[in-house]
């Protein structure tokens, strides 16, 4: 008999984290429900189609393809059996402001040179990414195959026996084995201290830690131990899959279906109420009586809107007291003709590092010169947008909390606008047939999102592994929680192993 075989549960939001949690515990044996509070499963990784065009609402890069197999291998499947990979390359372009600084041995003459600053493509050769990184630094290709071979003996070591194997509860840490598993791993320090250890050009710096936006960090306040993302970035390389993220969640969506799994859409959960065996979860429409709940919903509104005070582990002090990944200033658009100037994932990068990130960490405001994040699947997928057009998506990561009324959301897509064409020499207002803005009341608004975070909590070194919030609530007794607010983390492949972990944590306690 399975594991869990006459046992009902209700996952709470059709986010990654639900959607992989839901499958595990349908696979042991559950009768599992979804109840998503919006028409569309898939959470903030929803898609949205309008005039022709289609974009991913959310997240856009298809990163760590390993964790997706192993995710799929569980059931007995494969990605490829819901979705063809097309390898990316380049991997993404970069475009330098003007006032980025030189460094030491000035700028390359062989980088292309364009409007802003200089413009660099980090592609599949990584024997062109040494020689650009020597081109901007005598030595720096030596210390990038250095850096990356630190970052892959920490992605190797880090995902099997600290992110695969869950250590987000003290006792886990006082494994005999950890000493083994942690000597030689990078865990002291932050980002910016490691980085700054192998080099000194500003630009190589920016490189290294443009993946902590993936993490909702800053250089200064990221635990080191995540140069493992540029193992990811350089070595395991960048993907698009057949449909976008879009196409993944349909494969999951399916998945689940074929488990067993049913999904009720467009019932907003109000209540949560009972415990373990005997649970009510009121939604707008129905009420249900489950015996378990897992919840795949804001943890901070889970905790505050939905439990009774008797029921929650952390009060409103606590939720107020931590530290939150980015919100996000969101434009897609629809625009006739292509982009030559941009490649399907580019970042353009101000010279004001450490003031983007102070805007957003320390002192809330609205970039005066922002990084910002430009996706345009039209370059890979020619069924993103009509004959002639092109789909692009812009990312500008901003302090949650921010105000966002429609005059200020106006005054930033032009601000945002003229940077871009300043910067690449992609000029696109006179080509726009399509437009929507999203930014941070939207994501209060659709997903529940304390202080409209377009991510969760941030990972700084006082929130990562033992001090993020529990996938078990010490406060009521068969309520558990997955997604991007537990261990491991931010991102779609964290969020996807953190489905399994609250899926193993269910499956010991029945047992």
């Amino acid at each position: 008999m399975s594991t869990l075989s006459g046992r009902s549960v209700s996952v709470i939001g059709a986010g990654f984290g639900g959607l992989a949690t839901a499958a595990y515990l349908a696979d042991a044996g559950a009768d599992v429900t979804v109840h998503e509070k919006n028409e569309a499963l898939g959470g903030r990784a929803a898609v949205m189609e309008a005039e022709g065009f289609r974009f991913d609402m959310g997240p856009s890069w298809y990163l760590m393809p390993d964790v997706f197999e192993r995710f799929f291998g569980h059931f007995d499947r494969s990605p490829a059996e819901f979705y063809e990979l097309e390898h990316l390359d380049p991997h993404y372009r970069l475009f330098f402001k003007e006032n980025v600084g030189s460094g030491p041995d000035g700028d390359p003459p062989g980088v292309k040179q364009d409007p802003g600053g200089d413009r660099i493509d980090v592609t599949a050769d990584l024997e062109n990414s040494i020689e650009m990184f020597e081109a901007y630094e005598s030595g720096a290709g030596e210390a990038l195959e250095n850096y990356l071979e630190q970052s892959k003996d920490n992605y190797e070591i880090g995902m099997e026996h600290f992110v695969y194997e869950d250590r987000s509860r003290l006792r886990d840490f006082l494994d005999p084995r950890l000493a083994k598993y942690a000597r030689g791993l990078t865990l002291l320090g932050t980002m910016q201290d490691h980085v700054e250890k192998y080099f000194e050009h500003p630009k190589l710096r920016q490189i290294m830690q443009y993946t902590l936006v993936f993490l909702g960090g800053a250089p200064r306040n990221t635990p080191a131990l995540y140069n493992l993302m540029s193992h990811v970035d350089f070595n395991l390389g960048v993907f698009y899959p057949e449909g976008g993220i879009g196409g993944v969640v349909d494969a999951m969506v399916e998945l689940n279906r074929d488990l067993g799994v049913e999904f009720v859409t467009g019932e907003p959960v109000t209540a949560i109420r009972g415990r373990r065996g005997n649970f009510t979860v009121r939604t707008s429409g129905a009420e249900y009586e489950p015996d378990l709940v897992v919840s795949d919903a804001d943890y901070a509104h889970t905790e505050q809107e939905l439990l009774q005070p008797s029921d929650r582990q952390y009060d409103a002090d606590y939720w107020e007291s931590r530290t939150y990944a980015p919100s996000a200033f969101m434009l897609y658009l629809g625009v006739e003709g292509e982009v030559p100037e941009l490649a399907h994932h580019t970042l353009v990068l101000p010279g004001d590092w450490s003031g983007h990130f102070d805007t957003i960490f320390e002192n809330p405001a609205w970039p005066e010169d922002p990084a910002y994040y430009v996706s345009v699947p039209s370059e890979t997928d020619d069924t993103v947008a009509p004959d002639g057009h092109s789909a692009i998506v812009v990312l500008v990561p901003i302090a949650p909390d921010l105000e966002d009324d429609e005059e200020t959301r106006a005054t930033y897509r032009n601000k945002i606008l003229t940077d871009l064409a300043e910067e690449t020499g992609t000029e696109l207002r006179d080509r726009i047939v399509f437009e929507r803005t999203v930014a941070v009341s939207d994501y209060r608004e659709e997903y529940n999102s304390y202080r409209g975070t377009a991510l969760g909590l941030a990972h700084t070194l006082k929130q990562t592994a033992v001090f993020r919030p529990g996938h078990t609530s010490k406060a009521l007794d068969g309520l558990y929680f997955t997604g991007s607010y537990t261990t491991p983390g931010i991102g779609v492949p964290m969020t996807l192993i953190s489905g399994e972990h609250t899926a193993n944590y269910l499956i010991d306690d029945e047992r």
